[in-house]
């Protein structure tokens, strides 16, 4: 699913379609292209399984087709939904685009066009396209934000007879249409859709988008559509931090990670996941919102992004939590922690005029803007020791926050430095990123196990040592 820009309406179209599917009997799988999780999660709530991340710059062109083949070997059909404009990437020659994706994975493209206050310039739009990239496989356009019936048979009309391409549906115009992806269907708020896990009525956004999709759009188009991709093969071995071959060693057998998983920490890769258990982890999953007593024995603790800032109260009012995490913490725990992940371990968040307590790791408050402080891809080279990375590793990410540490600006936090220097993106301050204390390490920066295998290493290699140092202690 690709479109002529970001808010075309592909998140309403791939939801609806999965969900048509399942109608069918078909097992469909979802992979997103873009450092995203929002639409992530929401993907994989209509298709019922994990939805997995195909884009180049996060993951590595190299292991795109390896994850891809590896994943879809289960399912019936496979939806890819793309992001921004077909053609946009880092460059000028596109090679992270959505387009880029398609030729990788030999995958026919389904055109997902706002149709607002346009007729026939529609089909020169489209037929741009074709010229643009002619061996770009594409199989049909769907149109959004129709007005009626005589908007949809001029644009139906003039498509098909300039273009050559099938109209493959219409979806009406919304009377809300104030969502970022054009339908009108998914709330939005200041990182994009409101998050699924939040949402207050997600299943039945799901099921409208469902019904919406199997009236206004060929289904059975589009499904002839995807089987017309031809076979693709991946050479060399599968991807090797995923699991999906037989592990030679599993490292990391025995050792137990945490993982706080809720409404407020919801930005998980299922890949990462997936890459410690492949070396032999077992994950405890733990929500800060809830859990009650000391915390259990772990050796380690993954701590993702989120919008911590939305749920200030309910973690502020778990002091038995947070002072349990910051005690574990000072006896040594390793703690990865990524960008909501950071703000938990903050002394506070500022927040419409109040101020919430958090873990009090670092000594600094967090505030939040109302304009994003960095948002991208990112590059950080590791400068400094840590329980976590070797010096010189690279890390390739993205960050997306509105959260600054209140105050900071050059001050001296005793115990704490930086230990990741920023080659491309803005990190916390003056170019640098990734807060190490004891065995913490924090960073803005997002990272996915496949495009920075060192992360996965990194996690067992701290939890293990962690583990014999505890064991070594135990012993009279």
């Amino acid at each position: 699913m690709a479109g002529l820009k970001g808010g075309s309406g592909k998140t309403t179209l791939s939801l609806g379609l999965l969900g048509a599917f399942r109608q069918r009997g078909l097992k469909p799988l979802a992979f997103k292209k873009g450092p995203d999780y929002i639409d992530a999660a929401w993907l994989a709530a209509a298709s019922g399984a994990p939805c997995y991340n195909l884009d180049p710059f996060l993951i590595g062109e190299e292991n795109i087709l390896p994850s891809y083949i590896s994943r879809a070997a289960g399912a019936d059909i496979c939806l890819i939904e793309g992001n921004r404009g077909i053609f946009d990437g880092m460059d000028l020659q596109g090679s992270q685009s959505t387009a880029r994706l398609a030729e990788l994975l030999k995958a026919p493209v389904v055109l997902v066009m706002d149709a607002s206050k346009m007729t026939r310039t529609a089909a020169a739009l489209v037929l741009g396209i074709m010229k643009f990239d002619p061996g770009l496989a594409l199989g049909g356009v769907v149109l959004n934000q129709v007005a009626g019936a005589r908007h949809e048979a001029m644009l139906r009309g003039s498509i098909e007879r300039y273009t050559g391409l099938n109209v493959l549906g219409a979806i009406p115009r919304f009377k809300n249409q104030g969502g970022p992806d054009g339908g009108g269907l998914l709330s939005e708020r200041h990182m994009g859709l409101l998050a699924y896990q939040e949402h207050p009525e997600a299943q039945g956004a799901i099921e409208t988008a469902v019904r919406l999709i199997t009236k206004s759009v060929d289904v059975e188009g589009i499904l002839r559509i995807a089987r017309s991709a031809p076979p693709i093969r991946a050479a060399g071995e599968s991807v090797k931090t995923t699991g999906r071959r037989a592990a030679t060693k599993r490292s990391g057998a025995g050792v137990v990670i945490g993982v706080l998983r809720d409404s407020a920490f919801q930005f998980y890769y299922p890949e990462n996941l997936e890459a410690l258990e492949a070396l032999g982890a077992g994950l405890k999953i733990l929500s800060p919102l809830s859990e009650k007593g000391p915390l259990p024995d772990m050796d380690a603790l993954y701590v993702g992004g989120g919008f911590p800032e939305t749920h200030a109260v309910e973690l502020s009012r778990n002091r038995a939590f947070l002072r349990a995490l910051k005690g574990r913490i000072e006896q040594g725990l390793p703690v990865y922690a990524e960008c909501g992940g950071l703000m938990y371990l903050a002394s506070h968040i500022e927040l419409n005029g109040g101020r919430f307590p958090m873990a009090g790791v670092f000594p600094f408050g967090i505030t939040l803007e109302k304009r994003p402080v960095a948002h991208g891809y990112s590059v950080a080279r590791v400068c400094a020791k840590n329980a976590f990375y070797p010096r010189g590793a690279v890390l390739r990410g993205h960050e997306f926050h509105y959260s600054n540490p209140a105050r900071l600006a050059g001050k001296a936090l005793p115990g704490v430095e930086f230990a990741l220097k920023m080659e491309r993106g803005t990190g916390i301050e003056g170019g640098m990123d990734g807060l190490v204390y004891k065995n913490v390490f924090a960073t803005y920066t997002h990272t996915h196990a496949l495009g920075t295998p060192e992360w996965a290493r990194g996690m067992l290699a701290a939890a293990k040592n962690f583990r014999k140092k505890g064991a070594a202690a135990a012993r009279p």
